[in-house]
């Protein structure tokens, strides 16, 4: 593989659900010497109060493939949403990660030389862990698809004249 392929870093992002228990997930993914690699290395040995990095599993002791790094963006608040954050969001982003490797829509040298980072909006107020889970899966298959293949130049004239997300509506 060239150089400039070994360093890429590929950069997705992902939508899904409705109300508190949407997801909206940032990934960065690339090779492991890259400067996704790096970025992994120190999100995860600088931890702060109320956010705190962590290796993505779909369940103990079965990590994500490749390893993702799980960021949380919303800080940490009360045992409901740290459950969320820890659990169904987690689990959510790790299936679909690994399923992405599964299914082809990431190379398979991902298997092994890349890693990934995935920083994940979990609202305080999420209480349904299903949707969060599915949410979180859904919105983090968006985002390596998107990280992997791109945005259509045309959907990005489209949405120029439309601004909108969750929060806004151009009027």
């Amino acid at each position: 593989m060239s150089k400039s392929v070994m360093s890429a870093m590929y950069i997705g992002e992902g939508f899904a659900g409705e109300g508190p228990d949407a997801a909206h997930i940032n990934l960065l993914i690339g090779p492991k010497d890259g400067p996704v690699g790096a970025a992994f290395a120190s999100g995860l040995t600088q931890p702060r109060p109320g956010n705190i990095p962590f290796l993505s599993v779909i369940r103990p002791n079965v990590p994500a493939v490749p390893p993702t790094l799980f960021v949380n963006k919303a800080d940490l608040r009360g045992q409901q949403h740290e459950t969320l954050t820890w659990g169904a969001a987690q689990a959510g982003v790790a299936s679909a990660i690994s399923e992405a490797l599964l299914s082809g829509e990431l190379p398979a040298e991902a298997e092994h030389e890349w890693v990934a980072i995935a920083a994940a909006w979990i609202n305080w107020t999420a209480a349904d862990a299903e949707s969060v889970f599915r949410n979180n899966r859904d919105a983090t298959s968006l985002a390596v698809r998107q990280a992997m293949r791109g945005v259509d130049r045309q959907t990005v004239a489209d949405a120029v004249k439309d601004p909108r997300n969750a929060y806004f509506r151009k009027s």
